[in-house]
């Protein structure tokens, strides 16, 4: 696996294994999703029954656990958490966390220290694969006071402390992280403390919204404009401050419907905006934002409706669970409707496009999708062309539509886009590669193409075709040939898979006095690599020619005709070899 931006550890430990067993066969990662995410509905019914169990030992309140569980498990904003792959994170990490939290409450019951150490473990797992999960100290504390009517600070805060201390150290580390290595930082992100906390009651109110009432799911919702639209949501600030006060005050009579609130407000503190994360670049909410937050939502409510059943007449009571039961069918509609928007990444964004066409994220990855497709190319350059529409300042689109444009033969085109790439990110290095490359092919600009690919190289060292085209300059230089062969090499460390590498350094090696041998090695490397490589072929074959192998010149050239039958040198060249042969 390669190295990833984000600080997952245990979330790309996972995937590289997965890798190992599947490869990139989407299938696989797919079914674990789903299977992940139905482990985590049934630890979820485990635990509600935990919780839920009354002091006589008799069940929970009407069993309503696996109602919790189906609603979770069919409710529509999961769809995008399961189905998205790589929101993997989201459906290991909330294993981990149910795991962790009915270990915990275990222990709370049982003193078992085994038992704590083994909770917190797994909530390190828990963090290790999503940050997010920090929160699960505060849940834990919210669910005892639920059930004792009480905390004690040597009971029940002391335990958690060393959680907490974690959890903090784990939240600033990856804000950190978010701000200086993903991006999550500059203007788009200036927004004074007044701001974000009227910020953080649109989106806790938004998401509620979209539980309630789970129509319109978007992968990428519209982008607020807070800096103007702001002083609008002071609404949704006291309506949530009104409401926490409210059951704050009811507490004593009900103690259910606070702590389910600030369990859902607690799970989604990280994503309310206090904190820079990269999506709010084009998006303050999305629905894998909610995943956790969710699950607290659902067992609130869920366990709200279980409680005001409680000594209810039998007829309301099987009226009110199969009203249920058809709200839960109807969430199985409209996730299976969701769920078939992932069907690939085509349909998935065209979607996007129709609910949110101001998303220029939408069409950027519209734009990566179609280009993939070569004879999709005029779409591709159409839907750049929108993104810079959208947003005229992304490098990626202007470093795409010149990838695209110089495809189509639109040389001039090209090189201005990777230019305002370059002018936008001076550190772009695979813009400063594609240009040096166009200017390398100019011809005269050779320095300058130099310039560009060195530039690359300072950024990224990682770059093997910026080290192998940066090799095919430096070989116009005689004596600059051991630093081309160093950049070969480099290249070929980085992606031992380039035949066309192969292949070059077997063309210098063939020129060098006694090393013909090794040239042969080279072209017979890339054969292996590429076995239809018209350039390992004619290469191998000059090299016997060098070496008096007329017999073995032939066969590869009679490969490269039978390859490609318009290959007229190398019909020539075994007319040649007849030629000889007849005198």
């Amino acid at each position: 696996m390669r190295a990833t931006q984000q600080y997952y550890p245990v979330l790309f430990s996972a995937f590289w294994f997965e890798h190992r067993l599947w490869g990139d066969y989407a299938l696989g990662y797919h079914l674990l999703n789903v299977a992940l995410h139905a482990t985590s509905c049934c630890l979820l019914a485990v635990v509600l029954r935990s919780l839920w169990r009354r002091p006589d030992g008799a069940g929970g309140p009407r069993n309503f656990e696996w109602v919790a569980a189906a609603v979770f498990a069919v409710h529509p904003v999961c769809v995008e958490s399961v189905a998205w792959i790589s929101e993997q994170k989201n459906t290991l990490s909330l294993v981990f966390y149910l795991l962790s939290a009915l270990v915990y409450l275990d222990f709370s019951q049982t003193r078992r220290w085994g038992s704590y150490v083994f909770a917190s473990v797994l909530f390190l797992l828990a963090v290790g694969s999503k940050t997010v999960t920090v929160t699960l100290p505060a849940a834990l504390l919210v669910v005892l006071w639920w059930k004792q009517g009480r905390i004690g600070w040597r009971r029940d805060v002391g335990p958690l402390l060393p959680w907490f201390v974690a959890a903090l150290a784990l939240g600033l580390f990856t804000s950190w992280f978010e701000r200086n290595w993903i991006g999550a930082d500059g203007p788009e992100f200036a927004l004074t403390f007044v701001q974000r906390l009227l910020l953080a009651g649109r989106v806790l109110w938004f998401y509620l919204g979209k539980f309630v009432w789970p129509t319109g799911l978007c992968f990428y919702y519209p982008r607020w404009d807070v800096a103007n639209e702001a002083w609008q949501w002071i609404g949704y600030l006291v309506a949530a401050v009104g409401i926490t006060l409210g059951l704050w005050m009811l507490r004593k009579r009900a103690r259910g419907p606070l702590a389910g609130w600030l369990v859902y407000a607690g799970s989604l503190f990280p994503a309310l905006g206090f904190f820079n994360v990269y999506p709010f670049l084009f998006s303050y909410v999305a629905d894998h934002f909610q995943y956790l937050a969710s699950a607290g939502l659902t067992v609130a409510t869920t366990g709200g409706v279980a409680a005001w059943l409680a000594g209810k007449p039998l007829w309301l009571q099987k009226t009110t669970v199969g009203l249920v039961w058809g709200g839960i069918a109807t969430l199985v509609v409209l996730a299976n409707r969701q769920s078939a928007l992932y069907r690939d990444n085509e349909v998935l964004f065209r979607a996007t496009v129709a609910c949110n066409p101001s998303s220029w994220m939408a069409h950027m990855n519209l734009a990566v999708t179609l280009a993939r497709s070569p004879e999709r190319r005029e779409e591709a350059i159409a839907a750049y062309r929108e993104v810079l529409r959208l947003k005229p300042d992304h490098p990626d689109a202007h470093h795409g539509l010149g990838l695209e444009l110089a495809r189509l033969g639109d040389k001039a085109q090209a090189m201005a886009e990777y230019e305002r790439a370059i002018e936008l990110r001076p550190t772009y290095a695979e813009a400063h590669h594609r240009l040096g490359v166009e200017l390398a092919r100019l011809g005269g600009r050779d320095q300058d193409a130099i310039a560009h690919l060195e530039a690359a190289l300072r950024v990224k060292p990682g770059l093997a075709e910026a080290h192998a085209n940066l090799a095919d300059l430096l070989l116009k230089t005689p004596d600059r040939l051991p630093e081309a062969m160093a950049h070969y090499e480099e290249a070929l460390h980085f992606d031992p898979t380039l035949a066309w590498v192969h292949c070059r350094i077997g063309f210098v090696l063939s020129h060098l006095p006694g090393r013909q041998h090794e040239a042969i090695s080279r072209y017979e490397t890339a054969l292996r690599i590429e076995p239809n490589s018209i350039d390992a072929h004619n290469g191998l074959a000059i090299a016997y020619i060098m070496m008096g192998r007329a017999d073995a010149a032939r066969r590869e050239w009679e490969t490269v005709v039978r390859i490609d039958p318009s290959q007229e040198s190398a019909r020539r060249n075994l007319r040649r070899l007849d030629e000889v042969e007849a005198r």
